[in-house]
């Protein structure tokens, strides 16, 4: 099974919001964004944190 997080990437210049500024507003590490940029795993509660910061639904966010 594979990941893609390229909605997120969508959502976020929707959004006009920065990846950095993303970080701090979900309280989420840098290298859980690398781990994104390389479509690696995270855990559901680093999506959801992502889902609530920038409200959006999952698949706004992640599809498998």
């Amino acid at each position: 099974m594979t990941l893609s997080y390229n909605n997120l990437w969508k959502t976020l210049i929707d959004k006009g919001m920065k990846k950095g500024t993303l970080c701090e507003l979900a309280e989420i590490s840098t290298s859980t964004l690398s781990k994104m940029k390389h479509n690696e795993p995270v855990s559901l509660g680093i999506i959801l944190k992502i889902c609530e910061t920038l409200n959006c639904k999952i698949e706004d966010v992640v599809i498998v």
